[in-house]
């Protein structure tokens, strides 16, 4: 199952039932679990470990060093979970001491080609890169996110479990569980309803997801009130418990701009 033309260093550790390709070269910190497949010409190197049965296309490039200043060589880690879809391209780099270390990215994740998960970066599962979309350093991405080509994360920004970033947009601050970001400069624009839909939450859970946010971002009075006030009076809508919890642990004032939709369904 390992092409005569791959280069595997002594000390790499490879599952069992692991196809490895053509011109494929692994270094000696890696680990490749159980019925991984690298197409070919995949580079991964570094303290890497690949999780059961992902597999790996053309010129990625897995556990390189991170591209921050900061880096002082250190045997930093990537992570990468079961049952992933690396396509071409895609590169992801190893954390930073100061930065706790460790890169991570949970299952069932699709990245598209191009797509770039930077140092420090904590990606959780089931999470859709399309072409070109790129993370800067110490992000942190919830469960069923959807990246739209070409969108780019600031470092240090969080996105919600559940959020839509559309294609094209440039993400500088955090994103809501659940909610939509647009545009160059990416304002919140209203909820991802399909995905909530998909998951499987109920028409009324929705409705009362779009009441709290209209509460929360269109509401009278001082944002911090009205954060408390929606925490109260949604308090058996887990969703919106979600939003609250998420800004309520951010470590920095909600700063994304809201713009009203046109009409009132888009959110």
């Amino acid at each position: 199952m390992i092409d005569s033309s791959a280069r595997i260093e002594a000390g790499a550790v490879i599952g069992s039932g692991v196809s490895i390709g053509p011109f494929c070269t692994i270094g000696p910190h890696v680990k490749i679990g159980d019925g991984c497949r690298l197409v070919g010409h995949v580079n991964i190197t570094g303290h890497t470990t690949i999780g059961l049965r992902t597999v790996i296309h053309p010129f990625a490039s897995l556990g390189s060093p991170p591209q921050s200043f900061s880096y002082k060589g250190g045997p930093t880690t990537l992570t990468v979970g079961a049952d992933c879809d690396i396509r071409e391209h895609v590169t992801m780099n190893t954390g930073t001491e100061e930065g706790g270390g460790a890169t991570t990215v949970g299952d069932k994740c699709f990245f598209m080609v191009g797509t770039h998960v930077g140092h420090d970066c904590h990606v959780g599962n089931s999470i859709v890169f399309a072409n070109n979309a790129m993370l800067a350093g110490h992000c942190t991405v919830g469960d069923n996110v959807v990246f739209g080509g070409g969108v780019a994360v600031r470092q240090f920004t969080r996105i919600g479990e559940g959020a839509m970033l559309v294609g094209m947009s440039g993400i500088r601050a955090d994103v809501i569980p659940g909610g939509m970001a647009q545009g160059p400069l990416a304002n919140l624009v209203g909820l991802n309803v399909v995905g909530m839909r998909r998951r499987g939450l109920s028409k009324a859970d929705i409705h009362g997801v779009r009441d709290a946010y209209r509460a929360l971002f269109f509401g009278e009075g001082e944002f911090r009130d009205r954060v408390e006030k929606v925490a109260a009076e949604f308090t058996d809508n887990s969703q919106v418990a979600k939003i609250i919890a998420f800004i309520r642990e951010g470590k920095r004032p909600f700063t994304m701009a809201v713009k009203r939709s046109e009409t009132d369904g888009d959110i």
